[in-house]
């Protein structure tokens, strides 16, 4: 599973731009400045802009300000399932690795959800009438 954040997929599925060359005003000097740029990728989620100077150039052209991603917010739970249905995350794991796809409980969770979010009401009420209930909580101590 891939570890994008909502961010950097709105950064992939955003067309590139590409700035056109200005002219700076003429001077007594008759110096132009001609600012080109271009995509440089250096890896495939991440896309920055690299400008580069040609001709004579009267000033120094301003840098880009590098943009933080905002850090994701986690959240921690715990959960009840039977044995039988926890050994599933094995049995998923193994079969992700023989696909050269390895994956965390946590991520098969996040994938599980993905589905069901993605269901209509019908197929989703389907699904959880599938799934027996089961009582929550911790035993009790003897």
């Amino acid at each position: 599973m891939s570890k994008i954040n909502q961010l950097q997929a709105a950064a992939l599925s955003a067309p590139a731009t590409k700035a056109e060359p200005t002219k700076a005003p003429a001077s007594k000097t008759t110096a132009t400045k001609l600012v080109a740029t271009k995509t440089v990728t250096t890896k495939p989620a991440l896309a920055k802009t690299v400008a580069k100077k040609s001709v004579v150039v009267t000033s120094k052209a301003a840098k880009p300000a590098k943009e933080k991603l905002p850090k994701l917010k986690m959240e921690r739970d715990s959960f009840t399932m039977p044995k039988a249905e926890y050994a599933q995350f094995y049995v998923l794991k193994e079969r992700l690795v023989k696909l050269g796809q390895p994956a965390k409980k946590s991520e098969l969770l996040r994938a599980g959800i993905m589905q069901l979010t993605a269901m209509t009401d019908a197929a989703l009420k389907a699904a959880m009438s599938k799934v027996p209930t089961i009582k929550t909580g911790r035993p009790k101590k003897k």
